[in-house]
């Protein structure tokens, strides 16, 4: 866990910052319990690669940051349990992405800052 500031408030997030921990995600999970959401990083590297919901039980919102912690766009995300399942990308390359439950609320305002504490 790290704790993360968005839009100027304190966030408690899972971080997956290697290959392994990105490709699982929240695979499996059915509630966030003391988290905020999960943060996926590429060690400040920017990337356009899509999410997929594959084996994912509950609704997501995924949101992208540019390396700035910049706003660059959300997508609303829905579970998906066949093999052909829809992906989910940004309207640009963007260097992290946090995943929140479905209906979580982000202004294109808010700004990600990382302090990478836990």
């Amino acid at each position: 866990m790290v704790e993360v500031r968005l839009g100027g408030d304190s966030i408690t997030v899972a971080l997956a910052d290697e290959p392994a921990l990105r490709s699982r995600g929240l695979m499996g999970v059915t509630d966030f319990g003391s988290l905020d959401g999960m943060l996926f990083s590429w060690g400040g590297d920017t990337v356009s690669s899509r999410f997929t919901m594959r084996n994912t039980l509950i609704p997501l919102r995924v949101v992208f940051f540019d390396s700035d912690g910049a706003f660059v766009s959300q997508a609303d995300m829905v579970p998906c349990e066949v093999d052909e399942c829809p992906s989910y990308g940004a309207a640009g390359p963007y260097a992290f992405a946090i995943e929140f439950p479905a209906g979580t609320a982000v202004s294109t305002t808010d700004r990600l800052e990382l302090g990478l504490t836990g």
